[in-house]
């Protein structure tokens, strides 16, 4: 019963930080137009997000949870890099545009990998016997 309560209480704290980061992403993609917000901390920011979606339906500790976020932002990278959207036929519909991406760069995949860092330590801090690789 108190681990019912205890992951739902995660849950319902990942939730929370998934849809505020998701309307500041949204908000950045929208109305941030500059040359470090935008391209790089939003980068970061995405993410956090990934990861706080998967742990709404993972509460338990999933210790190399931010090594598989940052590969599956690689991936999404990857598909950018091999013209995904165009493959797809959905270069004119900008929300899907905006979603996927469109440009591949190595930039994008170091911001996603601080954006992982942060994840690590949050995960470390959070269990104090964060080890990558255990």
């Amino acid at each position: 019963m108190l681990i019912q309560r205890i992951q739902k209480k995660k849950r319902a704290f990942y939730a929370a930080a998934f849809l505020i980061l998701l309307a500041i992403e949204v908000l950045i993609a929208l109305f941030v137009h500059d040359r470090f917000v935008r391209p790089y901390l939003g980068d970061v920011i995405v993410v956090i997000v990934v990861y706080c979606f998967v742990r709404i339906w993972e509460p338990k500790r999933f210790r190399l949870l931010p090594l598989w976020v940052f590969c599956f932002a690689v991936c999404v990278e990857i598909l950018q890099y091999v013209r995904i959207v165009e493959i797809l036929g959905v270069q004119d519909n900008a929300f899907l545009r905006t979603v996927i991406g469109t440009s591949f760069s190595w930039e994008d995949i170091l911001c996603y990998a601080a954006g992982c860092v942060v994840l690590a330590v949050w995960e470390w801090f959070l269990h104090k016997s964060f080890t990558p690789f255990a």
